[in-house]
């Protein structure tokens, strides 16, 4: 069984069998999955954004839109495209797998299904899924920062939150991950030279 941190991720399985409709519904909420269910191509799109599942189980042979056109679909859409597709088929060639993967789809089951494979590959592509959407989230905290940060025009300090002012490397560091490594650029290291010339030090490099 999952944990109960784990116990809301969802799944949506789109078939238009009832009957595999009705062993994975009955096979996944015995491992605390929340599950939706429909059996076409266009009302897995319909729902798709109201929903938000954390994994869609695609049937490749449906009546009307194929598997291979509702995934094709669900990536050509910025709002949807992140979302794991597992194609579920009886079809096994090389050509078809080959297919799914190249309509977007992350992984492939087989049918007749063999339950600890599709428990093993579900919870695989889920964990994966989770990983992407922490480290995106990262990534934006990295990339902006909110607010006013009061900046020394002479000096280049910034004042903190408790008033004080600080160097700008102590002051990012203490708010983000970054680290620094310091030395001197071209143009102030010829300003140096040029001033310890003047000052009677070494000749300035050419």
């Amino acid at each position: 069984m999952q944990s109960e941190q784990d116990a809301q991720d969802a799944i949506l399985i789109v078939d238009d069998q009832l009957a595999n409709l009705k062993v994975l519904l009955s096979f996944l909420q015995e491992h605390d999955y929340r599950v939706y269910m429909v059996d076409s191509g266009q009302r897995a799109l319909d729902i798709l954004p109201r929903i938000q599942p954390d994994l869609i189980l695609l049937d490749v042979m449906m009546p009307k839109m194929s598997g291979f056109e509702v995934c094709r679909r669900i990536k050509a859409n910025r709002e949807l495209a992140a979302f794991p597709v597992i194609f579920m088929t009886a079809l096994d060639s090389v050509e078809d797998k080959m297919a799914g993967f190249s309509a977007g789809a992350v992984d492939y089951i087989t049918k007749p299904f063999q339950k600890v494979e599709v428990l093993a590959r579900i919870h695989t592509h889920i964990t994966l899924r989770k990983r992407e959407r922490e480290l995106e989230e990262a990534l934006k905290e990295i990339k902006k920062m909110t607010g006013i940060l009061p900046i020394c025009s002479y000096c280049k300090q910034i004042r903190n939150d408790e008033g004080y002012w600080q160097q700008v490397e102590e002051y990012i560091s203490e708010h983000s991950e970054a680290l620094f490594s310091h030395g001197v650029c071209p143009t102030c290291y010829k300003k140096m030279m040029k001033e310890l010339k003047q000052k009677g030090g070494f000749a300035a490099e050419e």
